[in-house]
């Protein structure tokens, strides 16, 4: 049986409004997910965000949801680099703010593991485990990257 979904979450020291500015904002994208260079985000639902992850490949996502700044979710095809995710290439990644006390809880959901195609390939950084992997790494790198901004 392929898995299908990841969930974690994460607590941060930081109000939801400034992780909102984390998961949105190009100048601090590129340092959670890629390589520092802010990626190019048209925040609506349609808009593409490109990620760049460095060997692995530029991958055009689709915001689906954007709520401000509760709730954000885009179509990544993390096995498909350069192609634009859609509903038959890719997994639904979904990101849930809710404050917790005078910080944020922080909910990331990635589905659609088992629904989509399979790269061509080798394609261990497309697999369900590397990206559990992966989003303990991200999930880390925002909570860093909100909570150093309050300094």
């Amino acid at each position: 049986m392929v898995k299908d979904r990841i969930e974690q979450e994460i607590v941060i020291d930081a109000p939801v409004e400034r992780v909102w500015a984390v998961l949105t904002e190009p100048e601090h994208v590129g340092q959670w997910f890629g390589h520092g260079e802010p990626p190019p985000i048209d925040l609506r639902p349609g808009g593409v965000m490109r990620l760049d992850h460095g060997e692995h490949g530029q991958f055009p996502t689709v915001f689906v949801e954007v709520e401000a700044p509760r709730y954000l979710s885009y179509r990544w095809a993390s096995g498909f680099p350069g192609e634009l995710a859609t509903e038959s290439n890719s997994t639904l990644v979904e990101f849930t703010l809710s404050p917790e006390g005078d910080g944020t809880r922080l909910n990331v959901v990635e589905s659609g593991f088992a629904q989509r195609p399979q790269a061509a390939g080798p394609a261990r950084d497309d697999s369900y485990e590397s990206h559990e992997g992966g989003w303990s790494e991200v999930l880390a790198a925002v909570r860093k990257r909100s909570e150093k901004l309050a300094v």
